[in-house]
């Protein structure tokens, strides 16, 4: 799932140089305690019913109509048909996080937050790309996945989302204010069609300034661009 040492530790704000043998002994031994504390679950539903408008920039699966404002209309609306998906690290790696943070040792809390966040992140992507296999077998494509809370997509209409999906899907649950139990889970929708298109860095669409994702992106091409 591309989580390695030194990932982590651009995660963490570390960056090349200095001491860093504490974090890394600590990252290590995170990363093989983590084993344990993760129950990876990855799963989605494909939609044909679909449509679009473009007036308000909003997307309808099965008769629910989806406010997903303008980036994501924009990367979704030549899609033909629609996969809702979730995924989720499970609840102990949480569980570990919190424990850790609250009374042993904060930073080794903060590891495995973000551990968490990056195993379930992997297990998108290896959904995503067992999506990309399917489809591609009928001349489709598929575009980036889109979650709520992301984009000016409300994170309230995630309550919309989970009418799509069976309950207790991924063992994931709903809270009233729209947060995903187990917290290190996902949810969100990938556009299938023949003309849709994978952009491999949007960045550039969202509008999250403050997104850890996106500083390790800013930090790395910044890197690449000051190499001799």
């Amino acid at each position: 799932m591309g989580i390695s040492v030194s990932r982590i530790e651009t995660l963490l704000g570390y960056n090349e140089g200095g001491d860093r043998a504490i974090v890394q002994y600590l990252i290590d031994e995170a990363l093989s305690e983590a084993k344990q504390y993760c129950n990876i679950r990855a799963e989605y539903r494909i939609y044909k019913k679909v449509g679009f408008d473009n007036h308000i920039k909003s997307l309808v699966i099965n008769d629910i109509c989806f406010s997903i404002q303008k980036i994501v209309f924009n990367q979704m609306k030549k899609t033909e048909t629609i996969a809702v998906f979730s995924c989720t690290a499970g609840e102990e790696i949480g569980k570990r996080s919190r424990e850790e943070l609250m009374g042993g040792d904060p930073l080794k809390g903060y590891i495995f937050d973000v551990i968490g966040s990056m195993v379930v992140d992997g297990a998108a992507d290896l959904m995503q790309d067992e999506l990309l296999v399917s489809v591609s077998q009928s001349g489709h494509k598929i575009t980036n996945r889109y979650s709520p809370g992301y984009c000016g997509w409300s994170v309230a209409e995630q309550h919309k989302l989970f009418q799509l999906l069976p309950d207790n899907f991924c063992g994931i649950r709903l809270t009233e204010s729209a947060l995903m139990d187990p917290v290190k889970s996902v949810s969100g929708i990938i556009g299938i069609g023949e003309h849709v298109k994978y952009n491999k860095y949007t960045c550039s669409y969202c509008d999250m300034k403050d997104c850890t994702y996106r500083n390790v992106k800013e930090e790395k091409d910044k890197h690449i661009s000051t190499k001799p």
